[in-house]
Parts: C-alpha cells; sequence; structure tokens
C-alpha cells in the first residue's frame, strides 16, 4: 500500500513537472501571438499525443504565425511547404536523381524529412500530392523507388486551410482527414485582444522566442501523458462516445439522423490519448469525463460524415456532436 502510494506521489510530481514546462512554453509563444490559447493548446496536445493537427480558419487569424512560433519554441527541425495546384509529390517527399559521375542513381530526399511540417494552405494541391503525405503521416516512413526511409522522430504535420474560398481548392480525402489526430476550428479574436493586436503592431517590435522543448523533453512528456490513469468506466464512455456516432436508432437517439457515417478506431485512440494530455494540462495524474468532452469536439469534427438532413437543418459538425455528447451517459 505505501509504494502504491510513493508511485501514485511520483506520478503526481512528474505530471506537476510536465505542466509547468508546458505552461511555459505555451507563454513564450504568446509572446507572438494574441489570444488563440485554445489553438496554442490544442497543437501542444497533438505534439504531446503524437498526432497530426488541421488548423481551419479564414485568412488572418494568425494560423500560420501560431505554427512558426511552435517551431521555434521546440528544438526541432522545421520545414515550410506552401501547397499549390501544381505542386508534385515529388516536391514532398523526394525523388532519385541520375549521378552521371558514378552511373547510378541516389535518392534526394525532400522537405519531409523533418521533425515539424507546416503544410500551409494543404487544401490547394490536387489529390495525388496529399495522398504523398499519407505514408508519412501513418507509418512516419517515405518510399522514394525502391527503398524505404524512416522519417525522423519526433514528426508531425501541422497543416493549414481556408473553410471559405473554395475556388482552385482540393479537399482533402476522407483518408487524409482521419489521419489528422485533431482539427482545430480558430476563431476571430475578441475586441480586446483585437486592441492588443493593433497596439502590437504599432509598436513594430517582434520578440525573439527561446527554445524551450528539446526533443528529449518531448519524448519525456509523451512518457508522463502515457503514464495517466484511465478508469475502466472512463474507457467505457470514450468507446460509447465513439460507438453513438454509428447508431441510427433515430427513435432513441435524436442526432443519429444527422450523422451518415460514424468515426473509425482511430477516433477511440485519439479520445483516449488527447484525455491523457488534457489531464496533464490540468496538473492531474488521471482521467475525467470533462477531459474526454473537452477534446471530443476536434477529434471528432472532421471525422463524422453530416448527412443531408443535417445540412438542410444548418447544422455543423460541433452542434452535432454537442448532442450526442449530452446523448451518451456521463460515469
Amino acid at each position: 500500500m505505501e509504494l502504491q502510494e510513493a508511485e501514485r506521489a511520483e506520478l503526481d510530481n512528474q505530471v506537476h513537472r510536465a505542466r509547468d514546462l508546458v505552461r511555459k512554453s505555451m507563454d513564450e509563444i504568446s509572446k507572438t501571438l494574441v489570444g488563440q490559447q485554445q489553438m496554442i493548446e490544442g497543437m501542444f496536445m497533438g505534439v504531446l499525443a503524437g498526432g497530426h493537427v488541421l488548423l481551419e480558419g479564414v485568412p488572418g487569424l494568425a494560423k500560420t504565425l501560431a505554427i512558426r512560433s511552435i517551431a521555434e519554441v521546440i528544438d526541432a527541425g522545421f520545414k515550410r511547404i506552401q501547397f499549390t495546384p501544381d505542386l508534385l509529390p515529388a516536391d514532398l517527399t523526394g525523388t532519385m536523381i541520375y549521378r552521371p559521375q558514378t552511373g547510378e542513381f541516389i535518392p534526394r530526399k525532400g522537405p519531409v524529412f523533418t521533425n515539424i511540417i507546416l503544410a500551409d494552405e494543404i487544401n490547394r494541391a490536387p489529390a495525388k500530392v496529399q495522398s504523398a503525405l499519407l505514408e508519412a503521416m501513418e507509418e512516419h516512413q517515405v518510399t522514394i523507388g525502391d527503398n524505404t526511409y524512416p522519417l525522423a522522430e519526433p514528426f508531425f504535420v501541422l497543416a493549414t486551410q481556408n473553410p471559405i474560398e473554395q475556388e482552385g481548392t482540393y479537399p482533402l480525402p476522407e483518408a487524409q482527414l482521419d489521419r489528422f489526430m485533431l482539427k482545430l476550428a480558430v476563431g476571430y479574436p475578441n475586441e480586446e485582444e483585437e486592441l492588443e493586436i493593433l497596439r502590437r503592431a504599432g509598436a513594430g517590435k517582434q520578440p525573439t522566442l527561446e527554445r524551450q522543448l528539446l526533443k528529449a523533453d518531448i519524448r519525456r512528456l509523451r512518457d508522463v501523458a502515457g503514464s495517466i490513469t484511465v478508469d475502466e468506466r472512463i474507457e467505457h464512455y470514450i468507446v460509447n462516445i465513439v460507438t453513438a456516432t454509428r447508431e441510427k436508432n433515430r427513435n432513441i437517439n435524436n442526432y443519429s439522423r444527422y450523422i451518415e457515417f460514424g468515426v473509425s478506431p482511430r477516433a477511440t485512440l485519439a479520445l483516449y490519448r488527447c484525455s491523457k494530455v488534457k489531464a496533464l494540462f490540468e496538473g492531474r495524474s488521471y482521467v475525467v469525463p470533462e477531459d474526454v468532452k473537452y477534446v471530443a469536439p476536434a477529434i471528432l469534427r472532421h471525422r463524422i460524415n453530416l448527412s443531408y438532413e443535417a445540412e438542410s437543418d444548418e447544422l455543423t459538425a460541433d452542434e452535432v456532436i454537442q448532442a450526442l455528447l449530452s446523448a451518451v451517459p456521463v460515469p
């Protein structure tokens, strides 16, 4: 019993230290970014949970700046790829080039061979380019010619897209959307934040961000998050939320008629991992139902397929998700 209490106390200490380190990193990013705390938290959640993040919002909401800032705070490799209609798969992954001196082909690795990828306006490239990322995002490896090369660790993709302008864009295929652990909806700043943005721009000073996280720190933070306790009732709660997206009994669940297709088991794993990270952010060594509810919209909004009835009733994915969470019993 004493040993268990000692282990619990040690885990609590590790969680508190991890929380303080993450908060320090978030505060560092706030030097260049006004507001948008949910976006900052969501990006760090993806980093610690080992998943990729899709940021969606209208132009000018500092999505690219946020990703650049997190890359500056983390001591890791960073590459930006501007997605355009004329981009080719080889522009991402690399290709084989001929060396006349030796008469052989050698691999020339593309920008995907780094730690942090900024895929800017990812929906502006055609499907064959987007699909070039699938292997990298899921298996953390890239095949060039006859050889397969592992990617550096940690590796995660932070992508942006504009939800309004559809001219010259290519909607992401479902298979690729499912590989993004989180989809963050980036909204407008409030009046106070807008005023602070104006004043900072008027001052004309660009603060220099300091490195806060090393690669070893990320590995350690992931280990701490993985050690956080999830009660069996919370596990069943997560599974119940996922299976509720697949049910079609309209007499029991009013929301089910708004969902055409439910989410995959990747959503189950994402809910499980991100709930642990959210508990870490709160300084707890265990997960509570509120953690699951908090992360559910970002995990489910890009995975559920809304039905025609939802579109006719002008319902958003977030509204359907809230109805679903209200219907699933909380342990």
